[in-house]
């Protein structure tokens, strides 16, 4: 390398250009020795490096830009509070430790991360097209500068000894002191000087400790069984979090499932030599089958809560199906202490195929490859900092309990945040941030009575608010916000108890519309608050004889209707005050939300462990073409319901005290725009997901984004499909508002959105690096596991986050 110091006026060329040497593409990481299970995070996918001139003489900066795609700068030119992001810069010194290194034939260049943790580093892989000379004239000249800044003088004159000063020397390939520790002579000279070390090409200079690899846990002992319900050979897999794959642990084992007492239902695992697992069958199980790769995926979790992720693969098509029945059987019948024998065929492949990965829709006509690519690539920023964004907000709202409800506005800007008693009111600034507004203090009834409002909802064009109180469910609370008290009760009936209400279209909120929609616990009804007396209409009340337990209720803009119950099932109605056009199969079990899009033509409900996508078009018949909410469906032509869940694996990947638990999912809303995402939220962790791939079938394209709490609340700003409103518990002051509302969602921490395979470098988004500590394997170094297709996996260690990218399933199976 330093005999390049002989074309040092070529290599250093025009001093009035600012930048002196350049690698014009690469990709930047961030390398974090100290995080749990995981090594290498990805920043830039695609990345120049250069060094520039400053405007201090002997100050140089080692630049990393981000290098747009084709198509990309375009979409992304008007994103001016994303240029920053799009750059890192670093003053050459030496306290950097820049060192060099290869990876998969790659040159690297490595430096500190002075900002970060202990050992944090950040790396630049050059790539292979980048030519041996001038990776070798980038690190001379970074010798160069950091001799520059250190002596304040040119570099022209420094010797090979004065530069080799400033290679790297890992600590644990250093050499020892000749003389034993307690007898080291005194350092005779402060001039800086290292020993020559001999750099090994094959190998980079810093090395992490490896991460623990994922061990099985004891298995558990299996009751006493009766019937088998199904019993099957198959090879068992292992994910380990730590390489990011699913391990083989045995090449043949026996998995069955038995029903060990009424409605009770165990899974055991054997192999030839030893047990392997033993658990219940139950919905927290988190099951996957993959016909592509005749594989079931699931989640155990064991006495601490810590959850492992398991794979069995099948032999054939035949032999995954059987155990598939036995399992959906268990599961179906746990849930609905119902026998599975009694269930009505075409509801048997409803449920089965709800719960098969594989997924194909045919009729989603194709969407603009751009607009995909604006999903994935927007608004994403590594220098969002949660508590910066909220450091001059000085405003209390004191109030007992935690923040529970969150009310977003559509005519207005403003987001309401319920906190026991009291409500925060917040105003969204041009700037994308919540700026807060005011708190409305002691919610009360007309008597005077406090009460925490258990659901809100805002109403006639953001001007009231409908409140529930959980103590007196015959009633419905009017607050105007001008005043900021309640001040009217709608009264439905003394014995009519009101579980939820809604809007009476999509957007009635944006109108003066008067009325809105009740739901009891076996009934529909609309309300008007214009009668007199009780506020139920009798002519638009729908009242079941059988206990349906329903439990939430959405709107299409047109004024369709879509009603969902405690025992799984949905009802689809043209109209309030007559029975369902149509009722879609429980799948065992309950319904805790429920959205659709405008048009009506999808409907998404939330369970705690998956949502549910339906298309409610009907496909086959005299009305092809119509909606669910007007025809029924055909006996044998029940649309096929879609999963949307998280892969087991990732769960895996989560801290024991996240349990899974969505809340309620929407789709984000606009009159101006069409539905392109979901939203959810469980634990700390907000999920989207990217509802145009999701239409073709692609059920894993979402991303998850972690707040360090729980979120309590979350919605799509009106209008928008990236900036997201969250509200999360605080302590004990609404500094609360500091932490627990959060809008511009912008950074990416679980990133499932795989593209279709081509032979080329993975792409990855730009991800929050505030978040704490992150980690991650993969990239080229896994391409022996995944057989040349693209692979990355991190884990954000403090925000308890983690990052995914495949290039398809077998990514995740090693051997």
């Amino acid at each position: 390398m330093f005999m390049l110091k002989s074309l040092g006026k070529m290599i250093w060329g025009d001093p009035n250009k600012s930048e002196v040497v350049s690698i014009p593409s690469g990709q930047l990481y961030l390398v974090r020795p100290g995080s749990l299970k995981g090594l290498r995070e990805c920043i830039f996918k695609d990345a120049a490096a250069c060094i520039r001139r400053t405007t201090t003489e002997y100050h140089y900066q080692l630049v990393i830009q981000r290098v747009y795609e084709e198509g990309e700068e375009e979409f992304d030119e008007n994103d001016e509070e994303d240029d920053l992001s799009d750059e890192k810069t670093f003053l050459v010194d030496e306290s950097l430790q820049f060192r060099t290194g290869t990876r998969d034939g790659c040159v690297t260049f490595a430096w500190r991360d002075l900002s970060g943790d202990k050992g944090d580093l950040y790396e630049f892989v050059c790539d292979k097209t980048s030519q041996t000379g001038s990776t070798q004239t980038f690190e001379l000249v970074m010798y160069q500068c950091m001799f520059e800044r250190k002596y304040r003088r040119s570099h022209e004159n420094a010797t090979d000894a004065d530069l080799e000063q400033f290679t790297y020397v890992a600590p644990e390939r250093q050499e020892q002191p000749a003389t034993p520790p307690r007898a080291q002579a005194p350092v005779a000279s402060t001039t800086p000087t290292k020993t020559p070390v001999t750099k090994s090409p094959a190998q980079p200079k810093y090395e992490a400790p490896p991460p623990e690899p994922t061990t099985a846990p004891p298995a558990r002992a299996r009751p006493e069984g009766g019937e088998i319900l199904a019993e099957v050979t198959a090879e068992l897999h292992l994910f380990d979090a730590a390489q990011g794959v699913f391990m083989l642990q045995d090449q043949e084992v026996t998995a069955v499932v038995t029903e060990v007492d009424q409605w009770q239902y165990w899974l055991s695992i054997d192999g030839k030599d030893k047990p392997w697992l033993g658990q219940p069958l139950e919905a927290e199980m988190n099951p996957v089958f993959n016909y592509e790769h005749t594989s079931f995926i699931w989640n155990y979790y064991d006495d601490e809560s810590h959850a492992y992720s398991w794979l069995l693969r099948f032999k054939d098509i035949e032999t995954e199906e059987k155990f598939q029945e036995g399992v959906m059987r268990a599961l179906w019948e746990r849930l609905n202490e119902v026998k599975w024998t009694k269930v009505k065929d075409d509801e048997r492949d409803y449920v089965m195929e709800a719960f098969q990965e594989d997924t194909d829709m045919p009729d989603v006509p194709e969407e603009d490859e751009e607009e995909e690519e604006q999903y994935a690539d927007a608004q994403q920023s590594d220098d969002y900092d949660m508590d910066e964004e909220w450091d001059n907000e000085v405003t209390k709202m004191d109030a007992a309990g935690e923040n529970s409800q969150l009310a977003v506005g559509y005519k207005h800007d403003r987001s309401f945040v319920v906190r026991g008693n009291k409500i925060g009111v917040f105003k969204h600034t041009n700037d994308n941030r919540l700026e807060f507004a005011t708190t409305i203090n002691k919610v009360q009834n007309l008597k005077g009575v406090d009460f925490d409002p258990s659901k809100v909802m805002l109403h006639e064009e953001d001007s009231a608010m409908l409140l529930q109180n959980p103590n007196d469910p015959t009633k419905i609370f009017r607050m105007d916000l001008e005043y900021g008290k309640v001040v009217d009760e709608w009264n439905v009936g003394e014995d009519k108890v009101v579980k939820t209400f809604g809007p009476s279209s999509k957007y009635a909120q944006m109108t003066g519309e008067k009325t809105v929609l009740g739901l009891g616990p076996n009934s529909l009804f609309r309300i008007d608050p214009r009668l007199s007396g009780m506020k139920l209409v009798e002519s638009e009340h729908m009242q079941y004889a059988t206990k349906n337990d329903f439990s939430a209720i959405a709107t299409t803009e047109t004024g369709f209707v879509a009603v969902a119950s405690n025992k799984g099932d949905i009802r689809l109605f043209d109209r309030v005050g007559i029975r369902a056009k149509c009722q879609l199969p429980a799948l065992g079990e309950a319904i805790i939300g429920i959205d659709v899009t405008a048009d009506g033509k999808w409907i998404l409900a939330t369970c705690k462990t998956y949502l549910l996508l339906i298309d409610a078009t009907v496909k086959d018949g005299k009305y092809v073409g119509e909606l669910g909410f007007k025809r029924g469906f055909a006996k044998d032509s029940k649309p096929r319901p879609r999963r949307l869940q998280l892969k087991p694996e990732h769960i895996a990947m989560f801290p024991r005290n996240a349990p899974l638990s969505f809340t309620p999912a929407k789709f984000n809303a606009g009159t101006d725009t069409t539905e392109t995402s979901i939203i959810t939220s469980t634990g700390p962790y907000v999920v989207t997901w990217n509802f145009k791939q999701v239409k073709k079938g692609q059920l894993d394209k979402y991303q998850i984004k972690s707040y360090g709490d729980e979120v309590k609340a979350d919605n799509f700003k009106f209008g928008s499909d990236k900036n997201v409103i969250v509200a999360l518990p605080h302590d004990g002051d609404i500094d609360g508002c500091k932490a627990s509302v959060q809008e511009a969602y912008e950074g990416v921490v679980i990133d499932a959105y795989q593209k279709p395979y081509q032979p080329q470098p993975y792409r990855q988004q730009p991800l929050l690096d505030r978040c704490g500590t992150a980690a991650v394997y993969g990239g080229a170094s896994c391409n022996a596991l995944t057989g040349g297709r693209p692979f990355c996996i991190s884990l954000v260690r403090h925000a308890r986050c983690f990052l995914f990218f495949s290039g398809g399933f077998q990514s995740y199976i090693a051997t």
